[in-house]
């Protein structure tokens, strides 16, 4: 496909309604942030020089999303000192870096107008299903090549990720560990006031059943009735797995582009699967169940929503990333006051399991010129050195030395002055965590790569996942089963949005207006027909 299809991508992408909310594993994150060493924010034509001695990139321009968790308020201009240093060495001349931080919540529509102003970044984070719509369009550097002969391969542990991540036998990004993915969580003193046991939550009806309980019988134990059961950031997600929030409702419905057992492509939200999910969604919003603003809450909506000091409108049962969100969602429910004891729920009889979602993925932008040597530089700066096991990798892991982590002796208090506050003591040499810049009631945990799932070993030896992170991991390993691959096809690029569109007017007319879940699915086939038969006529080609 042509550059100048570009557009009309870009924009088909960003037309995304308020029904849909944006999946995250990431921080409370501020509006759109910029972060450089003393420079402003550069296209891709402006950010290289060249030099006798071959290609030489003294800038580099990254777009990050909120799991980047060194935020502009989380001391992210510490990184990019670091950075600077540490690659400016490891790479023998000067090179900076600049970091265009999206607003979290929105950022599938921000990158998407970011992209029609025209300007690229050198590097950008891109979900499951941007990377396979983006990777038809020649947008993205094919860095094949450039991955198998990496000086990382030398301590690669996970391998099969990005094979995972090639389309068609290339490779237009690289993932930095498993894309993980959302278990259900549920209130331990709700259950016990209720008198339910996780251990009985099997099936449908008994999830329900609980839901049902922590709605009308008072859980929170203040004389009313103004719990939900359930809460969510949207009923169908924005990115793949699209469903991952609500997973008892959806079950093994599969609203998107998918495959059969056969490896046939078929439109997944056109299904019988799909409609018996919108149908306990209607129940579910007509008995009051669910929160009814998740038609528009994002994922920081729901959260503190969830560990709000006041549980009045708050909600007993909350499928979110695994991991050590299980540490965020403990230590934010102590900070505020409420009972932090939490179950883990297994997937209910009806689900094949959680999903573990597509890898997201940093990608390079291609500038064109058929030249591959700016590309290669910046494959060079900021991946070459991102698992280089050593002081790169750790500012990616962890952050910067002295701010997020450190190895000198220090004592560390969190939530001083309040009855949870809890001292660390550690001795010179042991590698600690510090404080949370945005939360002084708990302890960091990560930068922007998870250190329990990274594709490259860190040869230092710093360690940081508690036991109950661990205790997650094994959890969600244990209960998950791969997300289908992402579709990726011209078709998709030139109709996504519209369809998307579609499928949001069917969930307002089923869940929110109570409306016949058939006729709204007739609607739905009158509208797309056309676009869904020639997607799945490019899916299915030989």
């Amino acid at each position: 496909m042509k550059r100048n299809k570009i557009l009309s991508l870009l924009l088909s992408v960003s037309m995304l309604t308020a029904l849909t909310a944006c999946g995250s594993q990431g921080s409370d994150t501020p509006a759109a942030s910029t972060t450089d060493s003393g420079s402003t924010a550069s296209s891709v034509a402006e950010s290289t020089a060249s030099s006798d001695d071959g290609y030489v990139l003294d800038k580099v321009t990254l777009v990050v999303d909120g799991t980047f968790n060194a935020s502009v308020d989380a001391y992210q201009d510490k990184f990019v000192e670091q950075w600077d240093t540490a690659v400016s060495e490891a790479l023998g001349h000067p090179i900076s870096l600049n970091i265009q931080q999206l607003d979290h919540s929105s950022y599938v529509d921000g990158v998407g107008r970011l992209f029609a102003s025209g300007d690229y970044p050198d590097v950008i984070l891109l979900n499951a299903g941007q990377y396979a719509e983006y990777a038809k369009t020649g947008l993205l550097w094919d860095m094949t090549d450039a991955y198998d002969n990496a000086k990382f391969q030398s301590h690669m542990v996970l391998p099969a990720v990005n094979e995972n991540v090639r389309i068609d036998g290339r490779q237009y990004g690289l993932s930095t560990g498993l894309g993980g993915g959302c278990i259900t969580y549920v209130k331990q003193a709700w259950l016990d006031a209720v008198g339910m046991k996780a251990e009985d939550i099997t099936d449908w009806d008994s999830y329900y059943a609980m839901l049902k309980a922590f709605t009308e019988q008072d859980p929170d134990g203040n004389g009313k009735n103004d719990t939900y059961g359930v809460a969510a950031a949207g009923f169908i997600g924005s990115e793949a797995p699209y469903t991952n929030y609500l997973p008892q409702f959806w079950q093994n419905a599969y609203p998107s582009f998918t495959y059969d057992e056969n490896g046939v492509w078929y439109d997944g939200f056109n299904t019988q699967e799909t409609k018996d999910a919108l149908l306990r969604l209607q129940q579910a919003y007509a008995d009051g169940v669910i929160d009814p603003e998740s038609l528009t809450m994002g994922t920081k909506d729901v959260r503190e929503k969830w560990w709000s000091s006041d549980q009045s409108g708050s909600f007993g049962a909350f499928t979110y990333w695994s991991g050590y969100w299980n540490d965020n969602l403990v230590n934010n429910m102590d900070k505020n006051g409420v009972d932090s004891g939490l179950a883990r729920l297994a997937p209910i009889a009806e689900m094949d399991g959680y999903l573990n979602r597509e890898s997201p993925v940093y990608c390079i932008i291609d500038d064109g010129d058929g030249d591959d040597s700016r590309e290669q530089a910046i494959f060079d700066a900021v991946f070459e050195t991102m698992f280089d096991g050593g002081t790169v990798q750790t500012l990616w892991v962890y952050g910067a030395e002295g701010y997020h982590w450190s190895t000198e002796a220090e004592t560390i208090v969190t939530g001083e002055g309040t009855d949870k506050e809890k001292t660390y003591e550690y001795k010179g040499g042991e590698f600690h965590l510090r404080l949370n810049p945005s939360d002084p009631s708990a302890l960091w945990k990560k930068n922007a790569i998870d250190p329990s799932s990274m594709i490259c070993s860190l040869e230092n030896g710093f360690e940081s996942a508690t036991d109950l992170t661990k205790e997650c991991n094994e959890f969600f390993s244990e209960h998950s089963v791969d997300a289908p691959h992402s579709a990726s096809c011209d078709g998709i690029t030139n109709y996504g949005g519209t369809i998307n569109d579609a499928k949001n007017v069917v969930i307002a007319e089923v869940v929110v207006k109570g409306g016949d879940v058939d006729a709204a699915m007739d609607n739905y086939v009158k509208t797309t027909q056309d676009m869904v038969d020639e997607i799945l006529g490019q899916l299915n080609a030989d």
